[in-house]
């Protein structure tokens, strides 16, 4: 049973040197920033991402529809995960598409969306990113490893530098919910007196 503590320790460790980087401190902020003028300016967030990724990104998405901490009004936010949709363009278009057609139909100038992948280099969430930008929106990647071909195309681009997945989206979870907090701290104020 000696992996618990060693578990526990990596993770403690991955997260320990991410926090040491000022920059990483900077570009939360950032990400936060761009989430709060889309929602002020009538605009959406969107969220996409692969397996575990894909589950961050509903639970980011849910979030925002539903509360953090405290009642507060639902914020207009979609995780890209509908079975019919991801099934039927895989089926008829390819599964590099699942999520850049969503965007292509749904997306909007002053619109965001967050693109996760542990890689940084998921081909449907490249897609993604592609149609995304191409749309004049926002994109916030929470990325892992090296950044991958992600890390240049994204407006700001977090990534965790360690080659294990899990670990990565251990502290991806982590922005996840300081974005969810930094987005009510700036909307909804009177929920942090």
């Amino acid at each position: 049973m000696s992996f618990i503590r060693s578990s526990l320790v990596e993770a403690q460790n991955t997260l320990n040197k991410f926090v040491e980087d000022e920059k990483n401190i900077k570009q939360i902020e950032q990400s936060i920033q761009i989430f709060v003028d889309s929602f002020k300016n009538n605009g959406r967030v969107f969220s996409c991402g692969n397996g575990g990724s894909m589950c961050d990104s509903l639970h980011f998405a849910e979030e925002l529809t539903g509360r953090y901490r405290k009642d507060r009004a639902p914020l207009p936010a979609t995780g890209i995960s509908e079975a019919g949709h991801i099934t039927c363009i895989a089926n008829d278009f390819g599964f590099d598409h699942i999520f850049s057609r969503f965007v292509e139909a749904w997306g909007q100038k002053g619109d965001t969306l967050l693109a996760i992948s542990t890689s940084g280099n998921s081909a449907n969430v490249i897609k993604a990113v592609e149609v995304a930008k191409a749309k004049g929106m926002k994109v916030v990647g929470l990325l892992g490893k090296d950044g991958g071909k992600l890390k240049s195309m994204v407006d700001v681009p977090l990534i965790i530098p360690c080659p294990i997945t899990d670990r990565i989206q251990e502290v991806h979870i982590k922005c996840i919910h300081i974005f969810i907090e930094g987005i009510e701290r700036q909307l909804f104020p009177e929920n942090y007196l």
